[in-house]
């Protein structure tokens, strides 16, 4: 258990503004930015459905201090979305866009990591719609705000810039075993350039 973090009782809903409501004939998730093409890359919701799929166990930290320990995912991996839709080989980052046009930057590498997936389940079943359906980001190894619910877009990025949360004074990285919480703990090297 990261330093900081208890184990509550249920699931605790946490975010900002209103649950979106889904409309599958309407939604679509996108890829854009610096993409290997310099072109868009885009799915329905019942070609995304058909994406290949992973799953992990793995526990999830909220920056609120509570953890839910070996949570059961499936989804499709980050790792399938860059094979299908190659980044520029100059991309470092991404950001996750969401409804309401809420994001989170995360680096390439913890995009590509074990267990970083597009999440449509939670312990065999659907995520409810105030837990993020019909897909959240899941980024295990950081804390939660980066495991953007709603998500409907990613962006590749050549530069690392700061998201929703991080422009308001949540940390660029998130790391919950360095407490990562806030920008005044970010090293040189944590923050995006000026």
């Amino acid at each position: 258990m990261p330093p900081g973090q208890y184990v509550p009782r249920g699931w605790p809903v946490l975010h900002y503004g209103p649950v979106p409501k889904f409309r599958p004939k309407d939604w679509d998730f996108r890829v854009f930015g610096a993409t290997a093409t310099g072109g868009q890359h885009r799915w329905t919701w019942d070609e995304f459905e058909r994406l290949p799929r992973a799953s992990a166990v793995a526990d999830f930290h909220c920056v609120t201090k509570f953890t839910i320990p070996d949570n059961h995912w499936e989804g499709v991996p980050g790792s399938a979305i860059v094979e299908l839709a190659p980044p520029d080989p100059e991309a470092t980052h991404v950001m996750v866009w969401a409804e309401y046009g809420y994001s989170a930057n995360i680096r390439m590498s913890d995009f590509l990591a074990d267990g970083t997936m597009f999440a449509t389940h939670r312990d065999g079943e659907r995520l409810p719609p105030d837990h993020g359906f019909p897909i959240r980001l899941v980024v295990p190894h950081l804390y939660a705000w980066k495991s953007v619910k709603w998500v409907r877009a990613v962006e590749y990025l050549v530069k690392d810039r700061r998201g929703f949360w991080e422009e308001r004074g949540y940390h660029n990285v998130a790391d919950p075993w360095r407490e990562q919480r806030y920008s005044y703990q970010e090293d040189e090297g944590d923050a995006p350039p000026l």
